[in-house]
């Protein structure tokens, strides 16, 4: 018996490591435009976090996020069901903005179509309002663009890319940078909904949805399209009340593409010693199965189960986890904060480290 060739996020299309090694003449590129409006706002320097920030006044900073829900519109073009992918374009931009601190509350959306249709644009834009009702932001506005030479498609005239920017805003006093993290903080994760917007391309690939998007699994209980189209969570309930609460958030890192390495995103010289991973959802396994994904690449990659993460003081574990419980959703202690300069993240259960 032939074995298969390990699959990776790489050979499905997507290279991250040189996406990544772009970044620093990315930033170096645009640094010098820090500079323009220092008469109207302050740009706060947090170059590798889920969100930029500028301050107004002494009393508010505004955090700014643009981010899209990727491949998953492939997706919902093979199930002909367009009123969820919304919902996943909100979560992915309010989700990083609440990981600075703060409260989002205005988004705009782009849409860019193959062709229009009445009903197709319908049903996208009712997929974005449940979104804004779950996050309580306002819709303020958004741009429709159709581009039948650029947005190709899954399924004749149907290509979309959806994307949207999020607003927030926080006390300059209350920016989550990270750099109050101690060895010995504790590492909770909070459970995701299943695959969310992330990984798409991978997963599409070792799982052959082309073929096998109606069909049924057992293991998930629904068609592997209905599985792939469960909308991301939002996590603002939770995040906020921690914050009313009065919860020392050292780290809030939204967990999306890359995996766990996404908590490298936040603070300085330190690593991660996880020794406690929850069972991740079926999908997944059926993913490592089908393209005998190793598990360094698995967590890498995809959440796994854990959709947020936040790092608190060791005595503030209990009221953390109850206060994300009481949101519906699963929080689990995985590990402690450990002083490293390299940054590792040990994910014992598996002997491995990303």
């Amino acid at each position: 018996m032939t074995m298969k060739s390990p699959s990776t996020y790489s050979s499905a299309g997507v290279d991250t490591y040189t996406e990544d090694s772009a970044m620093p003449f990315i930033w170096k590129l645009f640094r010098s435009t820090l500079n323009y409006n220092n008469d109207l706002v302050e740009n706060i320097p947090l170059e590798d976090h889920y969100a930029a920030v500028i301050k107004v006044s002494d009393d508010i900073c505004v955090a700014i996020k643009t981010d899209g829900v990727g491949t998953k519109t492939f997706i919902a073009q093979l199930m002909d069901k367009y009123d969820t992918v919304g919902i996943d374009c909100i979560a992915m931009n309010v989700n990083d903005i609440i990981c600075v601190g703060a409260k989002p509350t205005t988004f705009i959306d782009y849409l860019a179509l193959h062709k229009a249709d009445q009903s197709f644009i319908e049903q996208i834009m009712t997929g974005l309002k449940r979104g804004a009702e779950i996050a309580q932001v306002s819709i303020v506005g958004g741009e429709t663009a159709i581009m039948p030479e650029m947005v190709n498609s899954v399924k004749d005239d149907m290509g979309f890319d959806l994307a949207g920017s999020a607003l927030g805003i926080v006390n300059p006093s209350k920016v989550i940078t990270g750099d109050k993290i101690k060895e010995g903080d504790v590492l909770i994760g909070i459970s995701s909904s299943g695959i969310h917007s992330n990984g798409l391309t991978l997963a599409r690939k070792v799982l052959n949805v082309k073929e096998n998007v109606h069909k049924f699994y057992d293991e998930l209980g629904r068609t592997l399209g209905e599985e792939l189209l469960e909308p991301s969570s939002i996590y603002i309930e939770e995040i906020m009340q921690m914050i009313y609460e009065h919860i020392d958030l050292k780290v809030v890192a939204h967990v999306t593409s890359h995996g766990l390495n996404n908590l490298r995103r936040i603070g300085k010289n330190i690593g991660y010693h996880i020794n406690y991973l929850p069972k991740p959802q079926p999908i997944y396994r059926m993913i490592r199965k089908e393209g005998n994904v190793s598990d360094s690449e698995m967590y890498k990659v995809f959440n796994m189960g854990i959709g947020m993460c936040v790092v608190v003081p060791p005595e503030e574990t209990d009221k953390t986890i109850g206060i994300a419980e009481k949101s519906n959703k699963r929080a689990f202690v995985l590990g402690k904060a450990v002083r490293d300069q390299e940054r590792k993240i040990v994910l014992e259960p598996k002997k491995i480290w990303i």
